[in-house]
This record gives structure tokens, sequence and C-alpha cells, in this order.
């Protein structure tokens, strides 16, 4: 049962969101230009907040404390989308711009079979096989161990072997996706 400090501290902290959560939506989302990530830093930010509820409350200006907690939130989120971005384009630089006499047939049924994987089966091969990063760049962009990529990789490809119907898993991944530039499919 909570004592008399910590429902008043509950009840002060309640009284504080309602008044500026909308507030640091707002800021969120003109900080990141993203409304649907907006209430998430906000939530995040006063969910920050509560665990400090104590120095928070007792400092002079609560809310400009919250303000720059919602802006470091975004300036994170911000700076790991630039990180993505970079890793994107390295990923898409790297590739073949042209496949000479391409299967249309086989790239499509590829590229279904690669829907059809669950996601990080499908991650670890589209980056191993169509990307040709080693096992260690692919744990780092997935943020798994090398153990984790070579069994999800290794099943993966037997998933696309028995989906594909053919005893020989896809000898160019690479050149089967580079054709329409997909690499794996829309539902991430």
């Amino acid at each position: 049962m909570g004592t008399v400090v910590d429902d008043a501290a509950s009840v002060e902290f309640h009284a504080f969101f309602e008044r500026h959560y909308a507030e640091l939506s707002r800021l969120a989302h003109l900080l990141t230009g993203e409304p649907d990530a907006a209430d998430d830093l906000a939530a995040d930010a006063l969910l920050a907040l509560w665990h400090r509820w104590d120095r928070v409350r007792a400092a002079d200006h609560p809310a400009a404390y919250a303000r720059g907690v919602v802006a470091n939130l975004a300036r994170t989120r911000i700076r790991s989308a630039v990180r993505e971005r970079r890793r994107i384009a390295l990923f898409w630089s790297q590739r073949e711009e042209k496949v000479e006499n391409p299967d249309v047939a086989g790239v499509v049924d590829v590229q279904e079979a690669l829907r059809r994987l669950p996601f990080r089966k499908r991650a670890c091969v589209v980056l191993r096989h169509a990307f040709d990063l080693s096992e260690k760049d692919t744990a780092l962009a997935l943020g798994v161990s090398v153990g984790t990529v070579k069994s999800q990789t290794s099943k993966g490809m037997a998933e696309l072997q028995r989906l594909l119907g053919t005893q020989k898993a896809p000898l160019n991944m690479h050149a089967a996706m580079v054709r329409t530039g997909d690499a794996g499919g829309r539902d991430r």
C-alpha cells in the first residue's frame, strides 16, 4: 500500500501529465517532423520524468526540464534515423545496377518466397546473400549475435528451398533481387 507521500506525488504527477502531455507531444512533432512518433516520445519523456519525479518536482521549472527530456529523445531518434539512412544508402550503392537477361519469373518467385519468411530469417538471408554482407556485418546491422545470423540464414535458405520447390537454393539471390530493387518485401 502506498504512503501519503507516494499518493501525493502520484496525484501531482498526474496533474503535471494532464497539463503538459499535449505540449510535449507537439514539441516532439515539431522537432522530429513525425506525427506518429510524437506521442511515443512525449510518453517516453513523461515516463522518464516519473522515474525521477522527486527531483523533477523540486526543480524550479519542471516543464522546462520535461521539454529538455523531449528534445534529447528527439535528437536521439533523429540520429538513429540518419544512421539507418546511411546504412541503407551504403547497401544500395554497392549493388549492381544492371543484370543481363534476368529470369523475371525466377525473380518473382524468389521475392514471393522471401515475403513468406519470418522477418529475422528474411533479413539474414537478404543481407547475407543479396547484399553480400559478412556474418559479422549482418549481426551488427540487425543487432543480433553472429550465431543467430548463422542459424537464421541457414534456416531461411532451407525454407526458401522448400518454398521454391527445388533442391537447389537460388545461387544468385543478388541478381534475383536487383532486378526490381526489392530487398525482401513490403510486410516488414
